[in-house]
């Protein structure tokens, strides 16, 4: 099944940060930086890597740029993406998230759903998208469907934004103004892309659109809020508590 959406089509308007935001262009050498940023937000996010360790584990990364830089060669091609996708591990646990922050009120009726997932945990993206693609064309409204192919089509793009992935989380967010997962894998995107202070920006929105005081999706995105400000204020990027 392909994708065939028109992304060319206005999307309706939805929270700032979504029209700020932008695909950026991303030199070898900026992408392997982000990757390491990427690899330590992953540690303390997901993994919860005690704050003991920080410096320790980041001293590690830059180590390991530093050999990059010495014996890297950014000119030779790639890997295909699908030699890539037989090892392909879930790091960022995207569809579980995503099944806790959409909900049950907001979860797509559609079997096809289960399909496209079961080849998103495999890595295979673009058969995903294509299962989703079809899912949204026929049901417009449905709201994981246009969340799930946004983060298929982010990750069917090694964790970037693009024009299509914005396209589909913002209809999304036109859906279900109060729901926080478009805000969230957003805001999961621009982490792995290095851009922590925007991605705190939409985590925080995220957490302000929860409803529930004691749902789980508020639990979760408070969580996640907590983790990446400790980050944040670790690296001294905003003050720590009791120094402004």
């Amino acid at each position: 099944m392909s994708l065939s959406l028109d992304y060319s089509v206005a999307a309706p308007s939805a929270a700032p940060f979504f029209e700020r935001t932008q695909a950026p262009g991303m030199t070898v050498w900026v992408i392997a930086i982000a990757l390491a940023l990427a690899a330590f937000a992953i540690a303390v996010l997901v993994f919860r890597l005690p704050r003991a360790t920080w410096a320790s584990f980041a001293a590690a990364l830059v180590f390991g740029l530093a050999g990059y830089t010495l014996q890297a060669s950014p000119d030779i091609p790639a890997a295909p993406k699908a030699l890539a996708q037989e090892d392909y591990n879930d790091d960022w646990q995207v569809v579980d998230s995503r099944k806790i922050l959409v909900g049950s009120e907001l979860r797509s009726s559609s079997d096809a759903m289960l399909t496209a997932d079961a080849f998103a945990r495999r890595g295979q993206f673009e058969v995903a998208a294509g299962f989703l693609g079809g899912v949204v064309q026929d049901r417009p409204q449905d709201f994981e469907a246009w969340v799930a192919l946004g983060n298929a089509l982010t990750e069917q793009a090694d964790g970037m934004l693009t024009q299509a992935s914005l396209y589909a989380f913002r209809q999304a967010s036109s859906i279900a103004p109060e729901n926080p997962a478009p805000a969230y894998f957003l805001g999961l995107s621009l982490i792995r892309q290095g851009r922590m202070m925007e991605a705190r920006q939409a985590w925080r929105s995220a957490l302000a659109q929860t409803g529930e005081e004691d749902s789980e999706a508020r639990r979760f995105m408070a969580d996640r809020v907590e983790r990446l400000e400790a980050l944040l204020s670790q690296s001294g990027a905003i003050p720590q508590e009791g120094t402004e």
